[in-house]
């Protein structure tokens, strides 16, 4: 036999280091931990402050009433004169006494609120 032969039998195969593995539970968030924190930022960031913008819209159209001034979302500045569930009668020329029915969905904002 030849001594590189010999030299390579008398060298120790290579082994893992010494201690025991880590958890599987730490490998899972070492992984995926940044992905679900991106996923729980978006939620707090985007779909939280839609759910607060629409129920403040939802309060809003529930508290309307006859005199409020609102703007439609086409525009259409006028004078609530009548509400019912699904829509609202607008005076919107004081000259002509013009009314027109609006869904309530089209009523963008009370103006009647901004200015106190």
């Amino acid at each position: 036999m030849d001594i590189l032969h010999l030299a390579a039998q008398a060298t120790p195969p290579a082994t893992q280091p010494a201690g025991p593995p880590p958890p599987p539970a730490f490998t899972f968030l070492m992984q995926y931990g940044p992905l679900i924190l991106i996923v729980v930022l978006f939620y707090f960031l985007f779909i939280r402050s839609k759910q607060k913008t629409e129920r403040t819209r939802q309060d809003m159209m529930s508290s309307l009433k006859k005199g409020d001034e609102v703007q439609t979302i086409g525009g259409v500045l006028g004078k609530v004169v009548e509400t019912r569930d699904d829509r609202v009668l607008l005076k919107v020329d004081e000259s002509s006494n013009t009314k027109m029915w609006f869904t309530r969905g089209a009523i963008h904002r009370v103006l009647t609120e901004e200015k106190s």
